[in-house]
């Protein structure tokens, strides 16, 4: 049963794991005066804080489960596997559960919204879906993955066309469509949450194009796994060959780095176009004038007597930390990886890596670190070990010598070490600071 916002007055609605959208369902049942039955979280309750919604916190392991599997519905935390013993038990008690941005799914105009998915690329193709659309005159807002909640009741906006980045977590939740659907990559990621299975995760992951409701199905027509996949059969291939089919100064004016970043903003203005909205080169060029992308995404740091720092800390997979290599392929290229482990093959990432003879792959000591190196090892890949990032930015810099660039573009998450991606980032972008200081008087730094 696909349920919505508007189908839970006089249901037993509990709320499982209180992050950002688990606190967002809070407010949003408030606003709409009901009261959850029961909230649970994986922390001992005394950890979290006071939330509204004048029910219980209970802590997942102390009771929570049982209580969940007593209410008719339960809104689940993306972060929560579908895949799992605890939904195992919470259902078999009966529980219908459900994720707060499949119920406003079921409540929204398919028409006015643009879903975009896949393992990479999707947080910067919704970013300038977002931009053009509001330079173009658009009333939009970007949620989901990226931006806001939309069943947030502070963020909640019925008159506005939505862009919605969805993650495969969140896809596992949603039974109807989007008027668009882009699908910007498809690789191995997040295998323990989809039951450490890749299949189950391609099949949660593009989920999403199949429903009731979904009109037009974009996709990465370079990535051959995508166009090879029966439920795409129907998608629309977009690919860099289309940027020479029209007047591409939109694309240079958006600054993106990359050619996975052009194709993304191919994707993107596809999507315009299939939501009915005219992109007029023209006016594209104007739309494109001042977006700013994602942090962490090949985002510049500094020069430093000679050797470029690029930031691509959002890089958390095999794909986008190869094209990351490819964006400088002109240039000896010092790659920083290293992260947590989520079972992903890194032998991929190696053999790609020998199509750049001027790559080296700096591995930082990580849950991941074996592997990659074992990898690079077993390719032919020159690789540097390295216990930390301060030391990833000394043996990066060395590698690659004057006009070269050091990329952290870790290939793996940052949860082994770090808070997330953000305190990643800063610690690469401290240890930069420091290497400029290091460096003899007179030394270029920019």
């Amino acid at each position: 049963m696909a349920l919505g916002w508007t189908d839970l007055p006089g249901r037993r609605v509990g709320i499982w794991g209180l992050g950002v959208e688990g606190r967002a369902a809070l407010r949003r049942l408030a606003d709409d005066g009901l009261r959850p039955t029961v909230i649970v979280d994986g922390a001992p309750p005394a950890e979290l804080g006071a939330p509204d919604g004048g029910a219980p916190v209970v802590a997942q392991d102390a009771g929570g489960l049982e209580r969940l599997a007593a209410c008719d519905v339960v809104i689940a935390s993306p972060g929560i596997s579908r895949h799992g013993a605890p939904m195992a038990e919470v259902a078999a008690g009966g529980a219908v559960v459900v994720g707060g941005l499949g119920l406003w799914f079921a409540d929204t105009d398919p028409d006015r919204v643009i879903a975009v998915t896949g393992t990479k690329g999707k947080s910067t193709t919704a970013l300038v879906l977002g931009h053009l659309l509001a330079g173009l005159g658009e009333q939009v807002r970007v949620g989901g993955n990226v931006g806001v909640c939309p069943f947030d009741p502070e963020h909640a906006d019925r008159s506005a066309r939505w862009v919605i980045e969805v993650s495969s977590y969140q896809a596992t939740s949603i039974r109807h469509g989007a008027g668009v659907v882009v699908v910007t990559s498809l690789a191995p990621d997040h295998l323990p949450w989809h039951a450490d299975d890749v299949e189950t995760y391609y099949a949660d992951k593009l989920s999403l194009a199949s429903h009731d409701g979904t009109g037009a199905v974009l996709v990465n027509g370079d990535s051959a796994l995508l166009t090879a996949r029966p439920e795409l059969s129907g998608a629309i291939p977009v690919g860099l060959a289309d940027e020479h089919a029209a007047d591409a100064a939109w694309l240079d004016a958006l600054g993106l780095l990359g050619s996975h970043n052009r194709r993304n903003a191919l994707l993107a203005r596809a999507a315009i176009v299939a939501a009915g909205v005219d992109a007029d080169p023209a006016r594209l060029v104007e739309a494109a004038a001042g977006f700013e992308p994602p942090e962490a995404r090949l985002t510049a740091v500094a020069t430093v007597a000679g050797v470029t720092f690029v930031d691509d800390g959002l890089s958390t997979n095999v794909l986008p930390a190869l094209a990351a290599v490819e964006a400088f392929a002109d240039r000896a290229v010092a790659l920083v990886v290293g992260g947590q482990d989520r079972g992903v093959d890194y032998g991929p990432l190696a053999a790609g890596l020998t199509d750049h003879p001027m790559c080296t792959l700096v591995v930082v000591d990580s849950e991941t670190a074996d592997r990659m190196a074992d990898a690079a090892a077993h390719h032919g890949v020159a690789s540097i070990r390295v216990p930390d990032l301060e030391a990833a930015v000394a043996a990066g810099a060395s590698a690659v010598g004057d006009g070269g660039v050091v990329v952290l573009s870790p290939a793996a998450p940052s949860f082994d070490r770090f808070r997330d991606y953000r305190h990643r980032s800063e610690v690469f972008a401290g240890a930069v600071a420091r290497h400029a200081d290091a460096q003899p008087r007179g030394t270029s730094a920019s």
